[in-house]
């Protein structure tokens, strides 16, 4: 019987849970604005660790988020150890995660392909049908 949950994943699940906290109360960074750790992906032997991250707001553009994020990796990965009761800490690499952005297009184009055209306006008359 095959098991619900791999290992990696609850790893994954539990470097997003601690993650998200070490960087909400140990770095602090008013111009990253509102960060989230959408997932994390652990390798099979738990050595590296992707977390894929969505940024709202703040003064900074995604790629310099992430500089100082996978700068500040050797701090976060310390924080995380002293969390974790694993005998390895994974690597941390941080990427942006682009799914949030290209849900919001596919919406609106999904919306502006369903919305009906404009409405003709009053007093012009409507073409007859068949012409």
């Amino acid at each position: 019987m095959q098991k619900e949950f791999s290992r990696s994943q609850r790893v994954g699940e539990l470097i997003q849970r601690e993650l998200s906290d070490i960087i909400r109360r140990e770095i602090y960074d008013p111009g990253l604005g509102m960060l989230t750790i959408s997932t994390v992906t652990v390798s099979s032997d738990l050595k590296y660790a992707k977390v894929y991250i969505t940024l709202l707001g703040g003064n900074r553009s995604v790629a310099q988020a992430i500089q100082i994020l996978n700068q500040a990796t050797g701090l976060l990965r310390h924080y995380l150890s002293q969390r974790m009761a694993t005998r390895v800490t994974p690597r941390l690499e941080f990427v942006h995660d682009a799914s949030i952005e290209y849900g919001v297009k596919l919406s609106a184009l999904i919306d502006s392909a369903v919305s009906p055209g404009p409405e003709p306006e009053k007093g012009c008359p409507s073409p007859p049908p068949g012409s």
